[in-house]
């Protein structure tokens, strides 16, 4: 928990409520800090981009379904889709209080441009029938 207070105080609510941020990588987890692995290195990213993200969410309402992009001291963004996040319709509690966990799933640009263009649940929808969501590697080709 990074966003939400153990009182539930946190972020902006959004549509659904309050939230704690969540990414995903098929990568095997690597703890030696002598081996550097590609988690690692994806890890060290979405340090960055939770940190940008966590901010922000204190000044503005973050949506599921909606698109954003974070610097990263490059000419190119991060390039990400919001979703709410809920395996097996799965309750987030703490306490008594409810929250829900937003995915910050990272996209390519094509694949932001084409959720913005048509929407993106159909971006998801093509992620999930190729066996993509809800990871956040980049180590696939495009869905489109």
């Amino acid at each position: 928990m990074e966003l939400l207070n153990p009182d539930g105080n946190g972020p902006k609510p959004n549509r659904i409520g309050t939230y704690e941020l969540v990414g995903f990588t098929k990568l095997d987890y690597n703890d030696n800090e002598e081996n550097q692995t590609a988690f690692n290195k994806i890890e060290r990213r979405f340090c960055g981009i939770f940190t940008t993200i966590g901010n922000y969410s204190f000044q503005a309402i973050l949506n599921p379904l909606e698109t954003i992009e974070v610097p990263n001291g490059t000419d190119e963004n991060n390039c990400l889709i919001l979703d709410n996040y809920n395996p097996e319709n799965k309750e987030f509690k703490i306490g008594e209080r409810n929250h829900h966990l937003l995915l910050c799933l990272e996209v390519f640009r094509s694949e932001m441009e084409f959720a913005r263009k048509n929407g993106s649940g159909k971006l998801i929808e093509l992620l999930k029938e190729k066996g993509f969501y809800p990871y956040s590697d980049l180590d696939r080709n495009p869905v489109v």
